[in-house]
């Protein structure tokens, strides 16, 4: 992804739209400040090593949609009101469907294929559309995710079904339904108060928010990612396009190699944040539990009838994308 950015970087004609010194980037997500959110963290380190860089850039943090909503901050981004993002990108899939792959149930399966799929061809189609739509990637991240329910342990098909369930994306919410599930449509900051409020039964999302939303205090059982994760979500640190362009040739160097530097810390933690989940979990007094491989296989067979389906036939080049993920060892 790197060598791509810096021949961006060398290609641009700098003209007087080139930005003077001491510029101050803003920077929006929807997770919660200065608790321990991976996502958070990636976003304030970048913002520490562009100052330490010392070329005239300085970052402000807006955590907790403090700036914008969850789900505003693709609009935002991508026409520069706002200069970097951490964000989950199946959330834009209602303007660009083919991002419902960043979230398609078995798709990637592991933090190590995670990591091989991020300089695949599936990838540098997903970044192309990230691209011509205004955006562009600092760091990249997959975050594992597992089931949370207030009634029962999810683990196959039939113990989703009649529950009201929150997915993170039209992927996942296709399966539940497939399932038996019905769906209430929500970011995962507002999973708590769904659960709380019972418009929810369960959810799933990513074992940082997990953590980082508190949802060990309304929930009895957890089904963590485990050796049979279904649940992989794409939510890398994104910027505004617009605003790398009127920075100058050090400042985008800086930028690069802050986020460079953010994506390697949060490779070293994203196993540990599945380790933390279920030890949060553990000592609230959640039951614990996770998928075996014939459940994940009876899952998966669902998936392909419901969500891959869709996908490869609604999709523009859905199942070249498909294809291509799969195709990644």
């Amino acid at each position: 992804m790197k060598s791509i950015l810096l021949s961006a970087v060398c290609g641009l004609a700098f003209t007087g739209t080139a930005l003077a010194q001491d510029v101050t980037l803003r920077a929006s997500h929807q997770w919660p400040g200065g608790k321990g959110d991976v996502r958070d963290e990636m976003v304030q380190m970048i913002g520490k090593e562009i100052a330490a860089a010392d070329v005239g850039l300085a970052m402000q943090v807006f955590p907790g949609e403090s700036l914008f909503k969850a789900k505003d901050q693709w609009g935002a981004v991508t026409k520069g009101q706002v200069d970097i993002t951490a964000f989950p990108l199946d959330y834009a899939s209602g303007r660009h469907p083919e991002f419902s792959a960043t979230l398609m149930p078995g798709l990637v399966g592991s933090h190590e294929r995670a990591t091989r799929l991020n300089d695949s061809p599936f990838m540098d189609e997903i970044k192309k559309s990230i691209d011509e739509a205004g955006a562009m990637v600092l760091s990249d991240a997959w975050l594992a995710g597992g089931f949370v329910s207030s009634k029962n342990c999810i683990t196959t098909p039939e113990s989703a079904k009649g529950q009201t369930l929150r997915a993170a994306g039209p992927a996942f919410e296709e399966m539940l339904v497939g399932a038996g599930a019905s769906i209430a449509s929500m970011p995962s900051s507002e999973i708590y108060t769904g659960i709380q409020q019972n418009v929810l039964d369960g959810a799933n999302t990513s074992s940082g928010s997990l953590v980082s939303y508190r949802i060990y205090e309304v929930v009895k059982c957890l089904t963590a990612p485990g050796e049979n994760a279904l649940w992989f979500m794409y939510e890398p640190i994104l910027m505004s396009k617009r605003s790398f362009e009127r920075l100058n040739e050090d400042q985008q160097k800086a930028l690069l190699a802050a986020g460079q530097k953010a994506e390697d810390y949060f490779a070293g933690e994203a196993r540990k944040l599945d380790d933390e989940l279920i030890d949060v979990y553990k000592k609230a007094g959640v039951e614990v539990t996770e998928m075996t491989k014939e459940n994940y296989d009876a899952w998966l067979k669902i998936a392909k009838e419901t969500s891959y389906k869709n996908f490869a036939e609604k999709v523009p080049n859905g199942q070249k994308l498909i294809d291509d993920a799969l195709a990644v060892q």
